[in-house]
């Protein structure tokens, strides 16, 4: 970055390189960064949950799973600025819009893995598992979901990356995280440190995805019964 003193201040003349620009930035970018782990944290709490419990409830029927997954389906797509824009009105900007949003995109793999999962267990287990006197529930527990777990898990990974590539567009939204470093950068193409803000958001995101994507792995091999890793 090259700078040029006037009488009462310095000014540059340059942009600064992006690692420069990271260095001055470092508060702000640290605190975007935690927001962007935040936000995804929760809605992934929130999809696992709803959609784990939505596979739950509909796998043992042809109807009613091809009905969510379809409705699934057909949220998926609509465009995410659409639907950002559109809880705009009812809860105006900030955290609320974008996490719904994102929880809406989030549900389908994880719904249809849940799905999945569970009507692949090979029907002789189900059937020794009744004629020990286990109940439908203990079952459930015991047997159906530890052997569907390694299918739901990579579900939960899948739904994670999409919701990673669609969460900076919550910036528009007033959302939290780097997304507004992005669509700043974009946005302002050809000013001074457009360039370097463009970079912060591309790469910072993608840079989360990658560990997030490394950490579900690890979860993922930690959870599943010993027998089953592969």
């Amino acid at each position: 970055m090259t700078l040029v003193k006037t009488e009462d201040f310095i000014v540059p003349l340059t942009p600064p390189s992006l690692l420069e620009f990271i260095e001055l930035q470092r508060e702000k970018i640290t605190l975007a960064v935690i927001a962007q782990v935040e936000l995804i944290l929760l809605v992934m709490a929130i999809v696992s949950v709803t959609a784990i419990l939505t596979g739950l409830l509909v796998w043992k029927s042809n109807a009613a799973s091809e009905a969510i997954t379809g409705f699934w389906s057909i949220v998926f797509t609509i465009p995410s600025l659409a639907m950002c824009v559109f809880f705009i009105g009812p809860f105006g900007l900030g955290w609320l819009p974008a996490v719904i949003a994102l929880v809406l995109y989030g549900q389908l793999p994880v719904v249809r893995n849940t799905i999945v999962g569970l009507r692949s267990i090979d029907p002789a287990i189900m059937e020794s598992a009744a004629a020990m006197g286990m109940k439908p529930f203990t079952v459930l527990r015991k047997i159906q979901f530890p052997l569907a777990w390694p299918v739901i898990m990579v579900g939960i990974r899948v739904s994670a990356m999409l919701i990673f590539g669609i969460s900076a567009i919550a910036a528009y939204v007033g959302g939290p995280g780097l997304g507004d470093y992005l669509f700043s950068g974009l946005a302002n193409l050809g000013s001074f440190n457009s360039m370097n803000q463009t970079l912060v958001g591309a790469f910072g995101i993608t840079i989360l995805a990658l560990i997030f994507d490394g950490l579900f792995v690890i979860v993922r091999r930690v959870t599943t019964p010993r027998g089953l890793r592969v």
